[in-house]
């Protein structure tokens, strides 16, 4: 059996690259020879030192023809819909599209030849149920949590996602700002580390925030591969996002978080989170249990606080995050998957 994947967003080696690489990886379980579209065969590389992932059964192809010749197609919508032309396609929206003419009635026709819409969370399900006129199914994104383990805890705060403004607001100068003030208040002894990617649309926005992290202890941590990134989870006690933070979700729901992948992979490793109440997060954190939901600044820094003052409320909290980041382990992603290939 032969199988092909499209995802134009390859090179950003983002959350959507990994589900979409963990996709394959159920495929060639099941049997199937795998080819990836991709231009340049040197992808293979930067994607398996960004996931630790073995993707050498791989094959990286120019042109997967829209799966002409394939018995199975797995396309990563960039919001439009394309005609495909394998004996069954899986279309992927990882993103909420809105306001793209989705009813169209040459998307109509097109979606005629799609078999299974597959969705990466309930947020993003509603937006493009709406847009297109379809009943997805949602399969949220696969988390290597079992690799992910709590080290040697360290009084460090930690968010991790992509340095780009391009797409969404990640919110990394809302937690430099608020980590200012958070020193400034007169906590001292901790420290803020913020990684991500640096490969698409970084260079100004970096630089605006090495210069507002000057004298503060904030570190920037540039494109780590996967083993720095289980170094710095298991070493921090704290997780924040501010990811969506001042964006209207009903009016332009692609700039928030759509699931939230660092999350959960911050849970595994037993830090805290304390993420801002937006998109695809709401659907992870339970309030008070797993982590803590923010909607004001001042919210972030109290519940921070809180858990700085207490170890016992931090330790519980810990406990039940790595609990609950184990809803998203590469079995249960395998099993639904294997119920629509």
């Amino acid at each position: 059996m032969k199988a092909a994947i499209y995802n134009p967003y390859l090179n950003t080696l983002g959350g959507g690259e990994r589900y979409t690489l963990t996709f394959a990886k159920v495929l060639l379980d099941n049997g199937y020879k795998v080819d990836l579209e991709w231009k340049d065969e040197d992808i293979k590389e930067k994607l398996e030192t960004r996931f630790g992932m073995d993707l050498s059964k791989i094959n990286i192809v120019s042109d997967i023809k829209r799966g002409d010749g394939y018995d199975l197609c797995f396309w990563v919508s960039d919001g439009s819909i394309p005609t495909l032309k394998s004996r069954k396609n899986i279309l992927h929206f990882q993103v909420p599209f809105h306001d793209v003419n989705g009813k169209s009635l040459i998307n109509k026709m097109k979606l005629f030849r799609i078999n299974r819409i597959v969705c990466n969370s309930n947020f993003t399900k509603e937006v493009v149920d709406k847009e297109y006129g379809i009943d997805s199914i949602v399969v949220y994104p696969p988390v290597p949590v079992e690799q992910i383990k709590p080290r040697r805890k360290e009084n460090i705060i930690l968010y991790v996602g992509r340095f780009s403004e391009l797409k969404q607001n990640k919110g990394q100068e809302v937690l430099i700002k608020e980590f200012k003030n958070l020193n400034d208040s007169g906590i001292k002894d901790w420290k803020l580390v913020l990684a991500g990617g640096t490969e698409v649309g970084s260079d100004d926005f970096l630089k605006r925030l090495e210069e507002a992290s000057l004298s503060y202890p904030i570190e920037l941590v540039k494109s780590p591969s996967f083993k720095e990134l289980l170094e710095i989870y298991g070493k921090a006690k704290i997780f924040w996002s501010a990811s969506g933070f001042g964006v209207d979700e009903q009016n332009n729901p692609e700039a928030v978080e759509h699931f939230g992948i660092t999350v959960v992979e911050a849970m595994a490793a037993g830090a805290v989170p304390i993420i801002y109440s937006s998109g695809g997060h709401k659907e992870i954190i339970d309030n008070g249990n797993n982590g803590f939901l923010w909607e004001k600044t001042s919210d972030l820094l109290d519940e921070s606080i809180k858990l700085m003052k207490s170890n016992s409320l931090l330790r519980t909290i810990s406990e039940k995050a790595q609990i609950d980041s184990k809803k998203y382990d590469y079995e249960k992603f395998k099993d639904s998957i294997q119920k629509i290939i």
